[in-house]
């Protein structure tokens, strides 16, 4: 993937998931988990449910696009020994993850059950949400055989979405998960009764926009949030949805070494130092982004400052007003302004 950090190339991800893989048949049902004893394994290799096993041909489900919570996240572990598993983090307030939504929802039906996608509301549950570290939403993880491996922060262009999921089949097939998910229509019947209304369709304004990030024309999505903003100036979700994809229009068809080269020869310049910290923001750094734009800030002319300035507010839509990093950067710019 262009300028973007690459899926790790083992089971190695941050998160430690053991507690959930050891979860009694019982916490589905809403029971605690019960963490394993210290020093005590996970599985023994080729146990059903232990990590690394070989999944079968197929599994039936209910559907390809599913939701998880903390109490049936046991089910998912069991289905990642079949089949990979992608999971993606967000939350109803946020912006980003309903642009990137439709992106995984129409990837995940073009692989044809070749992968899962279990979304979580990070709101509703508070234990997935501290287990995926998701510090940043929308964040997007996979689970392989039982394991864990992040994967990326932000709402990314579908072609960088495809790229990340053809690494997560290859890393799935060098760990014998190389099943196919398979909908059973009774049970697709029976969750479809159970399932929640359809949501209310989106503005006019903000629907061209997530159908111009579709396509990949984000000047196009970009004029699309300018004009809801300009409707309505406290259209939260529009100025959030600005922030993000103007990033990622920054972020085509960057390179990391060149980015961070021109940065590390010219300190000073505040251009250089921005196009890194829409790295660092794009790859989940977020207090690096802070700091290197907080850092350089008193060094710059007032054109400079405002151009800072900008940026960090645009950074603070896509983090989330509520994350305790924004309000801290935001305080330390308060004191640099005044």
């Amino acid at each position: 993937m262009t300028g973007l950090p690459p899926v790790p190339a083992g089971l190695r991800g941050a998160v430690d998931l053991s507690s959930l893989v050891n979860r009694p048949a019982s916490a589905a049902a809403g029971a605690p988990a019960q963490p394993a004893a210290p020093g005590q394994p996970t599985g023994a290799p080729g146990a059903p449910g232990a990590p690394g096993a070989p999944g079968a041909s197929s599994v039936a489900v209910p559907a390809l696009v599913v939701d998880a919570t903390d109490a049936t996240f046991s089910q998912v572990l069991e289905l990642s020994n079949t089949v990979p598993v992608i999971v993606d983090l967000w939350a109803e307030w946020c912006g980003p993850c309903k642009q990137l939504s439709p992106v995984l929802d129409k990837l995940v039906a073009e692989y044809a059950g070749r992968l899962l996608l279990v979304k979580v509301d990070v709101d509703a549950n508070p234990q997935l949400t501290e287990a995926f570290q998701a510090q940043s939403i929308p964040a997007v993880a996979a689970v392989i055989g039982g394991r864990p491996v992040q994967l990326f922060v932000g709402a990314l262009p579908e072609a960088q979405v495809r790229d990340v999921f053809e690494q997560v089949l290859e890393l799935a097939a060098q760990n014998g998960v190389t099943g196919t998910a398979v909908v059973d229509g009774a049970a697709a019947a029976a969750d479809g009764e159970a399932a929640e209304p359809e949501p209310e369709p989106l503005p006019p304004h903000h629907q061209d926009a997530y159908d111009a990030i579709d396509r990949g024309d984000y000047d196009a999505a970009i004029t699309a949030y300018r004009t809801a903003i300009a409707q309505d100036p406290r259209d939260q979700l529009a100025v959030a949805g600005l922030a993000q994809v103007s990033l990622i229009a920054r972020l085509q068809g960057v390179t990391i070494a060149d980015v961070r080269g021109a940065a590390a020869a010219a300190p000073t310049d505040v251009d250089a130092q921005l196009a890194v910290a829409d790295l660092d923001v794009s790859g989940g750094h977020v207090d690096d982004a802070f700091d290197r734009v907080l850092t350089v800030f008193p060094s710059l002319n007032a054109t400079g400052k405002d151009a800072a300035r900008t940026r960090l507010l645009d950074y603070f839509e896509i983090v989330g007003l509520d994350d305790p990093r924004v309000a801290a950067a935001r305080r330390r710019l308060t004191m640099l302004l005044y």
